[in-house]
C-alpha cells in the first residue's frame, strides 16, 4: 500500500511542476521547470505501466530541450580574436 502512495505522490508532485511551469513569465523558467515536470511524469508513467503518459512526456522532454538549445544558441556570446 505504502509504495501505491509513493508513486501517486510522484504523480502529484510531476502535475506541481507542470502546473507551476505554466505560471512562469520567463520562457526559459517555463521550459526548465516543465522539463523537470515531464521527466517526473515520464518515471511515474513508466513506473504505473502507463507507458502512453511516458511517451508523450518524452515528446515533451524532447520539445523543451530543443527549444531551450535553440534559446541557449541565440544568447550565446561569440568570441573572436580581434585583428590587428
Amino acid at each position: 500500500m505504502d509504495a501505491v502512495l509513493n508513486f501517486e505522490m510522484l504523480g502529484y508532485l510531476a502535475s506541481l511542476f507542470v502546473a507551476i511551469s505554466l505560471m512562469m513569465r520567463s520562457l526559459t523558467k517555463l521550459r526548465v521547470i516543465n522539463l523537470v515536470g515531464s521527466v517526473l511524469f515520464i518515471a511515474y508513467g513508466l513506473v504505473i505501466g502507463a507507458y502512453p503518459v511516458a511517451v508523450m512526456n518524452t515528446f515533451i522532454l524532447l520539445v523543451n530541450l530543443y527549444h531551450l538549445q535553440q534559446s541557449y544558441r541565440e544568447t550565446a556570446v561569440t568570441v573572436t580574436p580581434q585583428q590587428a
